[in-house]
């Protein structure tokens, strides 16, 4: 306590005054000392200085770490995280393909809480800092789709709450995206809808893998990059010894003609039939006819999605009456609702290949199925995408972004 109650000597006293002179001279800015080592008045500890000079800690123009992050480790884990501005977390509705997807861009998937409360509620709370990043949210809304939807935007939401610059959601499969349109009176349209409510949660940007239909990108008012399936696809059917004399496209539907179309483009312009069938009532359908010759030749059916597999199935029934040697189904959705898996492994098709956009559980696989992955191709569209690159750049010319 005596030294506490110690009366400073004139040296120190003349220190002190030509230190609060020099900090408030007129033609000097006092920013230049650091505002937490300023002198007050009325301090009780003498400050120690050397030689009648202030120490050299008062006089440092630059910014003073604080000592609790002083080791150079913790500086290194510091600069390191500021310098990685891209994050992708992923949902509970495809956790395996985020995890393929972060693999192919060497990164980690960022780290989230999500849990369900007892009364059904969603909790979604990030365990990392995404302030400033570029964050890519993967949540396919596929069934059940309702679930996955508010998941999506709860994770959206939580994100714009922390102050990510950039939010873009990684929707490999767009849910609710059949309906479209009006078909009849007093229908709803929850493709814009839904829409809307990813929208309004703050995502700035959209990134989708073959939309049922073109004008589904028209119902947001943010960017869209649509990417579609077919290099996948193409890349595997051509491992495939098929010749290409042997081959023709068909489409399932009359909807599907322009999908099916480009589809044959790439297969060195293969000839193209066309399954008219006429439907009752949503997943009834029934096949008329069919246009374009398939006889002794190896079909091929492209679409963008199986649900129950009515459509297809009773396609391919039709395609063995007229004569087609082999059928082969192409989708890159797999929803497989019941009874989708009685209706594919009945021996219609030597072959059903579909993507990974939509994880089919293990009790769903059948001798004919074949799973590709698409996150070879999600993953160079969001480099791209983070990037400002374009996607009209060989190899990549068909990712379908611009």
């Amino acid at each position: 306590m005596a030294s506490l109650l110690h009366s400073p000597s004139p040296s120190t006293l003349t220190s002190r005054s030509s230190l609060c002179a020099r900090r408030f001279a007129p033609n000097e800015s006092p920013s230049r000392l650091p505002v937490r080592n300023g002198t007050k008045c009325n301090i009780v500890e003498p400050l120690k200085f050397e030689n009648g000079k202030p120490s050299d800690i008062l006089l440092r123009s630059e910014p003073i770490v604080p000592r609790f992050i002083t080791s150079n480790a913790q500086l290194e884990n510091l600069v390191n995280k500021s310098d990685t501005r891209l994050r992708i977390f992923s949902g509970s509705a495809n956790p395996a393909l985020s995890q393929e997807i972060a693999c192919y861009m060497g990164l980690e998937l960022g780290k989230i809480k999500i849990k369900r409360f007892a009364d059904g509620e969603i909790y979604v709370q990030l365990q990392e800092s995404v302030r400033g990043c570029d964050v890519f949210l993967v949540q396919p809304t596929c069934p059940p789709a309702n679930e996955n939807l508010m998941e999506l935007l709860i994770m959206i939401d939580a994100c714009r709450r922390a102050s990510a610059k950039n939010i873009t959601a990684v929707i490999p499969y767009f849910g609710y995206a059949r309906a479209d349109r009006k078909t009849q009176g007093r229908e709803s349209i929850a493709a814009k809808l839904v829409a809307n409510l990813i929208t309004e949660a703050g995502a700035n940007r959209v990134l989708a893998c073959d939309l049922h239909s073109g004008q589904s990108m028209g119902y947001f008012d943010i960017p869209v990059d649509h990417v579609y399936g077919q290099p996948v696809i193409l890349d595997y059917l051509a491992s495939k010894t098929i010749c290409s004399d042997d081959l023709v496209v068909v489409s399932p539907d009359v909807g599907g003609v322009a999908r099916a179309r480009a589809f044959a483009k790439k297969l060195s312009d293969a000839p193209l039939a066309i399954v008219d069938k006429r439907r009752h009532g949503h997943n009834v359908a029934e096949v008329m006819n069919l246009i374009g010759d398939v006889k002794g030749k190896v079909a091929v059916m492209v679409d963008d999605m199986i649900d129950t597999a009515g459509t297809i199935s009773k396609g391919a029934a039709l395609l063995h009456q007229e004569g087609a040697r082999e059928v082969y189904a192409f989708s890159t959705h797999a929803v497989f609702s019941p009874p989708a898996i009685e209706r594919l492994s009945s021996g219609l098709f030597h072959e059903v290949i579909i993507t990974n956009t939509i994880p089919v559980a293990e009790q769903n696989y059948f001798p004919q199925l074949t799973v590709l992955s698409v996150a070879n191709l999600l993953g160079e569209t969001i480099w791209r995408v983070h990037d400002d690159c374009s996607g009209g750049i060989e190899p990549y010319c068909s990712l379908g972004i611009d």
